[in-house]
């Protein structure tokens, strides 16, 4: 988080904005369209002052097999195995009993050529060169910031079917990213 103190902390993923009246808001703020962030009044008082970076080494998307009218799962990782940061963006919500919770919401962007293969959209993943720029607690532009939310390059990504387990919330296992044949 671009707070200051540069801990990772736990969130809540499903931004629930401040001024927000009830915490269920966040089940439709789970990810925000880089394209848009400046026009929706919920992401564009973030952009200049509430960013982080969401710790991941990889993440799902589930292609569709229009043949057999089905969705595959597919687990897109780096092919350098690193973990990466994705853009997000972060706020605080304070509920009627005084209990803070705070959320995040993923920035998406036009797929590069791996994911087009796969989705429509694509998380951000931050470029090395652009995480001190995203993170800065400082004076960033706008212009230097969204131009950090650009596709990840496809050559230095990789994307392999996985098992309909992870199809499942409640199933949480290694299992869940092994490739299948």
């Amino acid at each position: 988080m671009n707070d200051g103190t540069g801990n990772v902390v736990m969130t809540r993923w499903g931004l629930v904005p401040s001024w927000a009246k009830e915490v269920s808001i966040g089940g439709r703020m789970i990810n925000a369209r880089a394209e848009t962030l400046l026009e929706k009044p919920a992401f564009k008082r973030l952009v200049t002052r509430q960013r982080c970076a969401i710790l991941a080494d990889g993440f799902y998307e589930w292609k569709t097999l229009t043949e057999i009218k089905a969705k595959q799962p597919m687990y897109i990782t780096l092919r350098s195995g690193e973990v990466f940061g994705l853009a997000g963006l972060w706020d605080r919500w304070t509920g009627s009993f005084g209990v803070m919770i705070t959320s995040v919401t993923i920035i998406t962007t036009k797929p590069n050529d791996l994911m087009a293969g796969i989705h429509n959209r694509m998380p951000v993943i931050l470029q090395p060169e652009c995480v001190e720029t995203w993170l800065s607690a400082g004076d960033e532009t706008v212009e230097s910031l969204v131009d950090c939310l650009t596709a990840y390059p496809s050559e230095e990504m990789q994307a392999v079917a996985v098992s309909t387990l992870v199809n499942n919330a409640r199933i949480d296992s290694p299992e869940c990213v092994v490739p299948i044949a």
